[in-house]
């Protein structure tokens, strides 16, 4: 029995993947005019959209594509270009925060009117409202299912360790 080549399942994924390399194709260009890379673009947003623009460094990893070696070694070069900050958690000393620093939020301000607009022009622009909310709703229900750890560290209760 030959497995079915047309069967929608591999179509719908099949388009999710194109989507998504000709849209980071497309962002590509305009981050390496901002000097940095779509990863360190990525933890720059993610550190940003956070509670108190900061995150505990295995979170980090869960919000972003990359491992936990992967994300220690980005931040490590972020850090040393000044675009973040490692901080010490006070309630755990095997763990670390990343925290964006204020250069790195001015590098973040800098890319994002560009960013905006290639998002609207080649992403939601082509979409109607209603098409957008069911994608939004789509998207979330796969994230959740896929990658459970990626709004870890995204409420207020990580501020706990803060105080």
């Amino acid at each position: 029995m030959s497995t079915d080549l047309d069967d929608s399942r591999f179509t719908a994924f099949g388009l999710f993947a194109e989507a998504f390399t000709g849209l980071t194709n497309r962002f590509a260009v305009q981050f390496e005019q901002h000097r940095l890379s779509a990863v360190e673009f990525e933890v720059l947003m993610r550190l940003a959209r956070s509670p108190g623009n900061r995150l505990r460094m295995t979170d980090l990893a869960g919000q972003t594509s990359l491992s936990t070696s992967g994300v220690t070694r980005v931040v490590d070069r972020m850090d040393r270009d000044g675009l973040v900050r490692r901080e010490a958690c006070a309630s755990d000393r095997r763990s670390s925060y990343a925290v964006i620093t204020t250069e790195g939020r001015q590098r973040l301000d800098e890319v994002l009117p560009g960013h905006l607009e290639l998002l609207q022009q080649w992403f939601i622009g082509q979409l109607t409202p209603g098409q957008l909310d069911v994608l939004l709703d789509a998207m979330r229900a796969i994230r959740d299912a896929v990658n459970p750890c990626a709004t870890a560290g995204s409420t207020d209760e990580s501020q706990s360790d803060a105080a």
